[in-house]
């Protein structure tokens, strides 16, 4: 054990976006996108239950909207994603290897 020396710990950057996209991205994004799935079901189901109250009606009308807002976002972050990948041209990533697969140049 040498003391005095300094320890370099290397990266490469795909293994970060490999490690950042397995982890922390792609759970991110399943969760948000249940959560707002489960967000328009419920106002759905608030617009079927109240169908004689046009107050609570209104509401889930609202729930219903921003439900789908959620699911479009979730969707776009999704596919923006996958350009991102695409444009590194990576063509295959093993969250639990912790690799990133690129074409030889």
């Amino acid at each position: 054990m040498n003391l005095f020396s300094t320890n370099i710990a290397y990266a490469s950057v795909d293994s970060f976006i490999t490690k950042m996209n397995a982890e922390i991205i792609n759970p991110l994004i399943i969760f948000l996108f249940a959560l707002a799935l489960v967000y328009f079901l419920y106002g759905a189901l608030e617009f079927f239950m109240n169908q004689e109250n046009e107050e609570k009606r209104t509401a889930s009308k609202k729930h219903m909207l921003w439900g789908i807002v959620g699911l479009t976002i979730m969707m776009g972050v999704w596919a923006i994603l996958g350009m991102i990948i695409s444009t590194f041209n990576i063509k295959e990533i093993d969250p639990k290897e912790g690799k990133v697969t690129l074409p030889n140049p």
